[in-house]
């Protein structure tokens, strides 16, 4: 049931990647993130000529999540390169790191890095950031 369940992920993450919008850097990216009930959130990279103003998939997919009431995750799938290329193994970025860091476990909340549904890894949050900023960590009140 696993497997099965990521391979939906993949398939929904390469679906949603065709919408990205990367006029500047023609890198698109999707992922699907599944919430601590199942529920699954897609999202793709959104860029902007301010590059600051540019979205990763990753962050669109769990903002979508939490605008919606939801803060609980417990994996996500992420899948991206140059359209014209064949996907490699696409890891989030810091910020996306730090963004998942504020509402998962690093301990338990999984990240996907997909090149096809036969062709995926598994790691944990904390493999990315180990020593991600936590509220509950730093919190002085």
């Amino acid at each position: 049931m696993e497997k099965e369940k990521i391979e939906k992920m993949i398939e929904q993450a390469f679906a949603v990647r065709e919408q990205s919008y990367a006029p500047y850097s023609g890198f698109s990216v999707g992922a699907c993130l599944e919430t601590a009930d199942g529920k699954l959130y897609t999202g793709c990279n959104i860029e902007n000529g301010s590059y600051g103003a540019t979205n990763c998939g990753e962050r669109t997919a769990i903002y979508k999540a939490v605008s919606e009431g939801n803060q609980s995750f417990q994996r996500i799938v992420i899948v991206g390169g140059a359209k014209e290329k064949k996907v490699d193994y696409c890891p989030p970025c810091g910020i996306c790191l730090q963004v998942m860091v504020e509402f998962c476990d690093p301990e338990l909340f999984e990240v996907i890095l997909a090149k096809s549904k036969e062709e995926y890894r598994i790691y944990l949050l904390k493999d990315f950031l180990p020593l991600g900023f936590r509220l509950e960590k730093w919190r002085l009140i």
